[in-house]
């Protein structure tokens, strides 16, 4: 069979996901009444991708595609569109010989654009662009086009990489044209699906060749054990074969290969051989690692290890010390959220971990990556404690981001104003009727929590995003932006009598009958200093009736920060204390002897 091999990459929220469901509805993979069952996002399986409306993990599928009486095999390789996710995108690229690059008709070329465009040319993919989204009512397809044309040629490395065809598409309705359509309600993906096979190289070569495969992602089976999944590069392997699996030039052990399963649609199917150009899923292999290479005994040449760019941003985990530890979670010891971590630095390979003692330092791409990586600890069971998040310096360099963001001309002196404290370089600025587009560059140490305060001072109509730029010599780090701290003095409930002081001082983060410790930050004070409260005080009960004693206190709903919020909220001195019911913020010393006498030592 005739075997393609693509990518689907894009900026965040331009419609790959979306438009990978048109490719598996109308090649017919699903059955018609299974096909009215599958609604959107398909592959998103993750709830924390269906909750938060964006792929996280790179997934393979395949569908097969009839076309002049051949039957062609198409396997489609899903990618994060997230910039805190490059590191997926960069792990499985090297499994396509084409990529379907989508760009939004109306935002165009965004920062994620370039960055996995960038990648697929070093690569030497073959590209088709995309124009998706030509029905919305800001689109402006022809001009993103020509924005496209230039960041190819702002990329490219031979004129090779100049030649690629261009199609316009609505993805969520699964249609895409050659030319603008006058009618936009007809078509279907008939010019995508003929594009990737007149235009992505075959897939089949070197099947005289000894087998070789180098291993981009894993499986877990309950029976099975693990499945290396990867691209057979050459040669062809059969089930009861025995394979060598090496470590670059390292020979680590041989296998039996015990089955080998190909992807259809959603379902895994069961082969007796995998031949090159296919990707496949082996059985039978234990000790592998994303990056090795498994080839015949014959051979045993590894593959250089699949390069990834180092992490920026580092977080302390620890198992949790408050005292209401132990109370909401199912793992709550050292040794489980190791085992844990383990089990992850296996197939997040963007995650890098050390071990310090009790506690593990993770780094990561982004605030996103390492939140996400924490909620799913957390749903999981898990129960932990973590310090504020600190980038990672290298010889008194540290990592600098370009930050695009994109708001309403109304709101120019809020994101000056903004960007001026944090101590922004600004590149670029023009205005487009009345959206403004700023371009900045500033040092990731100085853009922690740069969302969510540019999202309140714009009243959520901000578009913020932001790519690596290097490392560069430190900057002015920005004076403290968060207000001081609402400290419980007392460890017992919460009572409406005792949080109706402090809220006239400030934000709560808890409400009434909730329970609460010595050293737990409840709110955020009005001003920079930090003050403490006993939120358990409650009225002193007299048989003395007056109209101010009587009257009934009304507590202001209390906010709720989310996990990504909170790791912008946290002070040098503090912890977050992570369970699968509750977020709680609290000072490193609980008492208040504790925290002078740390403050007189130096240690915050």
């Amino acid at each position: 069979m005739n075997i393609r091999n693509i990518a689907i990459i894009a900026h965040v929220d331009h419609g790959k996901t979306t438009l990978v469901d048109g490719l598996l509805k109308q090649s017919h993979t699903f059955r018609e009444n299974e096909a009215e069952m599958k609604l959107s996002c398909i592959l998103d399986s993750n709830d924390l991708e269906r909750e938060r409306g964006i792929t996280i993990l790179a997934k393979n599928t395949a569908v097969i595609y009839r076309e002049n009486n051949e039957d062609y095999k198409i396997n489609i390789i899903d990618t994060p569109g997230h910039a805190d996710f490059s590191g997926e995108v960069e792990r499985v690229l090297n499994m396509a010989d084409g990529a379907v690059l989508v760009i939004d008709a109306a935002e165009g070329p965004m920062p994620q654009t370039k960055f996995v465009l960038k990648k697929a040319l070093e690569l030497n993919l073959k590209i088709i662009v995309v124009v998706n989204k030509i029905d919305k009512k800001n689109a402006r397809p022809l001009q993103v086009l020509r924005q496209t044309e230039d960041l190819f040629l702002e990329l490219a490395s031979c004129h090779e990489h100049l030649n690629y065809t261009a199609l316009y598409a609505i993805g969520k309705e699964a249609r895409a044209w050659k030319e603008i359509p006058q009618d936009k309600h007809t078509g279907n993906l008939k010019p995508l699906f003929e594009a990737i096979i007149k235009e992505i190289p075959e897939g089949q070569k070197d099947l005289e060749k000894p087998f070789v495969m180098q291993i981009c992602t894993f499986d877990r089976d309950s029976y099975l054990g693990k499945l290396a999944i990867g691209r057979v590069l050459a040669g062809k392997v059969k089930i009861n074969d025995w394979v060598s699996l090496m470590d670059e030039e390292k020979l680590i052990k041989n296998f039996r290969v015990e089955k080998i399963y190909t992807s259809l649609g959603l379902k895994r199917v069961e082969s007796e051989k995998a031949t090159s150009g296919d990707i496949v899923q082996l059985a039978g292999i234990d000790e592998l690692e994303i990056g090795m290479t498994v080839t015949s005994p014959q051979l045993q040449v590894g593959l250089p290890k699949i390069h990834i760019s180092p992490p920026t941003l580092k977080i302390k985990i620890g198992p949790n010390t408050s005292p209401l530890a132990g109370r909401e979670g199912k793992f709550t010891t050292s040794r489980q959220i190791k085992e844990r971590i383990e089990k992850e630095k296996e197939t997040n390979i963007g995650l890098k971990i050390e071990y310090v003692g009790d506690s593990f330092e993770i780094a990561g791409r982004g605030e996103l990556h390492l939140a996400i990586f924490l909620e799913t600890l957390r749903r999981e069971g898990y129960e932990l404690q973590i310090g504020k998040p600190e980038v990672i310096i290298k010889d008194g360099s540290e990592p600098f981001e370009i930050t695009h963001i994109d708001v309403p001309a109304e709101f120019i002196g809020a994101v000056t104003e903004e960007m001026g404290t944090r101590h922004g370089e600004l590149i670029d600025m023009n205005q487009e009727n009345q959206q403004v587009k700023f371009k900045y560059k500033n040092s990731q140490r100085n853009s922690l929590g740069i969302r969510n305060s540019l999202l309140t001072k714009t009243r959520g109509t901000a578009i913020i995003n932001a790519e690596f730029s290097g490392y560069a010599p430190l900057s002015p780090e920005m004076e403290r932006m968060r207000n001081g701290a609402i400290i419980s003095t007392e460890t017992g409930k919460s009572v409406a009598y005792g949080l109706d002081s402090a809220q006239q001082r400030g934000v709560l983060f808890i409400g009434a009958g909730v329970d609460v410790y010595e050293g737990m930050v409840i709110g955020l004070n009005s001003r920079h200093q930090d003050m403490e409260i006993n939120p358990c005080k409650s009225k002193k009960l007299t048989n003395m009736h007056t109209e101010n004693s009587d009257k009934a206190i009304q507590l202001v709903p209390p906010f709720n920060p989310s996990l990504e919020q909170f790791l912008d909220l946290i002070g040098g001195d503090e912890f977050l204390e992570i369970t699968p019911k509750n977020l709680r913020l609290r000072k490193k010393y609980l008492t208040r002897v504790d925290r002078v006498r740390a403050e007189r030592a130096g240690k915050i």
